[in-house]
């Protein structure tokens, strides 16, 4: 099978860091791909390079012919223009297509994506409609290949489990980047990992990530034992190497030589296992109270809607809580009640005396651009405070992966993972009884989630959060807050049980049979030009089969794919617009 797009030995850099050498990938059709990686290892990048918004130092790339590719960036800016609007931008340059048939594209789409009014300003949605947003405006096009950044950022749970069923029936072919460890288990069928313990830096397996977590370790595994045996056998050539007079034989020479490359293949290997790790380690209070926060009754209200109603808890040492509910119900407010800076319209917040908060604020945590990397990691000089002990800023950033020559490098030049990290460095400088996190993991690459998992279990004080990140949710928290549902004030204790919570409290209830007035309703009469259409529409869903049957039967010729392709696509949104007038037809009659 040709593939879509093959890079061989692609190399990038800025300035002194190098992103990635000698990488060669292959996507193919109905490749469902998972990008992932440590921060700062290029993966952004690389979209971008396969995209054609940055080029490449180095290396080969080869597109198929007529190759469409849709990019989705992590943040989506939009001009002052409506949702309608964008989308009939985006097939502007869709020549073949008639004005009605893009007209019909851009309803269904839109309706596709659920948005109601499509007069809407594309620059006044929120995080979560701006992402549904840029996925319309490249899935509209028919793109053969998909990449997609951080596609789960500014998504409620809600939306992550929508945009999981939405990816898998509606784009077949797509390659995402993202650390959300459950997405990538229900919407890939491939894992490509870049990072420098793998030859050539990157590894690719094809099946679900769990498979792909099994074949790393025993790959890693295997790398080991490759490196204990050359260990072994490069110490009896190193003995030889002593022993022996410097002969001029040519077998020896041979030998010596072959001792050499020897020495330099264990060297690499090294370097592979060689593995760093992120040290996060929050500073704790020694406070022994058993009570840290204690609420009763509290009730807030934001204007007329009521977030939450009369809930009770107590914050102890150990104590795990996670935030559950959707965009806007009241989670960030509900963190500021806990810090004091806004109070309840009802009941009481008890807190221990001096209680020590540390807040991690999705959107405070942002640094300035022009800040560098040392005046973000140490604002006060060489030296940083932990736990009491000063620590010179090139040790404190080694902790956190980063290298002593890159301290005078500006902000903007780090990825999002690695000003994560930073943010939480800062984090660590203070001590807490209790600790607030909004949306901590945000750009947090993988082995540095999972060193934050560890850290949070290891904290003895209370920890309160806020994330999308089902995965830690699920290892870290030890009980469950739902918000949003002011008629439900229980806590749970697992993630399972509060999502078969959700999911039944959604399921709609039969509703009791009502006595028929006296007098029915008077409902709209179809017109003789909608019978009419009524008696077509069905002819016409038929006509629409056969002939994507019909294109079905041309997809093996290679030559005429592209347009083969965009001929079903629109036969299928013709049908479904056919469909949903039928149904408005129906009703009338």
């Amino acid at each position: 099978m040709t593939p879509l797009f093959h890079c061989q030995e692609l190399a990038k850099s800025f300035a002194t860091r190098k992103l990635f050498q000698e990488l060669s990938i292959s996507i193919f059709p109905k490749e469902r791909i998972g990008l992932i990686g440590s921060n700062g290892s290029g993966k952004s990048t690389l979209l971008k390079i396969i995209a054609g918004v940055e080029t490449a130092d180095s290396g080969k790339i080869s597109l198929s012919r007529g190759l469409k590719i849709g990019y989705v960036p992590q943040a989506s800016i939009f001009p002052d223009k409506t949702v309608e609007e964008i989308l009939f931008e985006a097939l502007a340059e869709e020549k073949q297509l008639a004005s009605y048939e893009k007209d019909v594209l851009v309803q269904t789409w839109l309706s596709k994506f659920g948005f109601e009014n499509q007069e809407m300003p594309a620059n006044s949605l929120s995080g979560g409609w701006k992402k549904r947003l840029s996925l319309a405006k490249e899935l509209i096009i028919s793109p053969d290949l998909l990449l997609l950044d951080e596609p789960t950022n500014h998504l409620d749970l809600e939306g992550i489990l929508w945009l999981e069923k939405f990816l898998v029936r509606e784009a077949p072919t797509y390659l995402l980047v993202s650390h959300d460890r459950y997405f990538l288990q229900n919407t890939t069928n491939k894992i490509i990992e870049i990072d420098h313990a793998y030859p050539n830096g990157v590894i690719a397996v094809n099946g679900s990530y769990s498979k792909f977590l099994e074949n790393k370790e025993l790959f890693l595994k295997g790398q080991l034992e490759t490196e204990r045996a050359l260990n072994s056998k490069a110490k009896r050539e190193e003995d030889w190497l002593r022993r022996s007079p410097k002969a001029r034989t040519t077998k020896s020479k041979s030998r010596i030589d072959d001792a050499h490359e020897l020495f330099e293949e264990l060297s690499e290997v090294k370097q592979r296992n060689k593995k760093e790790r992120v040290a996060i380690d929050f500073t704790a209070s020694d406070r022994k109270t058993k009570k840290l926060v204690t609420a009763k009754n509290i009730s807030k209200n934001m204007g007329e809607k009521p977030l939450f109603d009369h809930l009770d808890f107590t914050l102890s040492p150990g104590t795990r809580m996670g935030l559950m509910g959707p965009n806007g119900s009241g989670k960030t407010t509900f963190l500021r009640l806990l810090t004091g800076e806004i109070a309840p319209d009802q009941g009481t917040i008890k807190r221990a005396d001096q209680l020590k908060i540390v807040y991690f604020d999705q959107h405070k945590a942002q640094l300035p651009d022009e800040l560098t990397l040392k005046e973000a990691l140490s604002p006060n000089g060489d030296f940083v405070n932990y736990r009491g002990k000063p620590i010179h800023v090139n040790g404190w950033c080694k902790r956190f992966l980063f290298s002593p020559e890159l301290l005078a490098l500006p902000i903007k030049k780090f990825s999002g993972g690695e000003r994560a990290r930073i943010a939480i460095a800062n984090l660590m400088l203070e001590s807490a009884d209790l600790l607030l996190l909004d949306e901590p993991t945000n750009d947090l690459d993988i082995p540095t989630l999972e060193i934050l998992e560890e850290s949070l279990l290891e904290f003895p004080g209370a920890v309160v959060l806020i994330t999308h990140d089902r995965y830690l949710l699920d290892r870290i928290c030890n009980t469950f807050l739902p918000l949003g549902d002011i008629n439900c004030r229980e806590q749970f204790a697992s993630y399972a049980q509060w999502e078969a919570h959700a999911i039944s409290s959604k399921t709609p209830t039969k509703p009791k049979k009502e006595k028929a007035p006296s007098q029915a309703a008077k409902k709209p009469k179809m017109s003789y030009k909608e019978q009419r259409e009524y008696q077509e529409i069905e002819g016409k869903i038929a006509q629409l089969e056969k002939e994507i049957v019909a294109l079905n039967c041309q997809l093996d010729d290679p030559k005429t794919l592209q347009e083969t392709c965009t001929a079903i696509a629109l036969c299928e949104a013709k049908m479904e617009q056919l469909y949903i007038r039928w149904e408005e037809l129906e009703k009338k009659k």
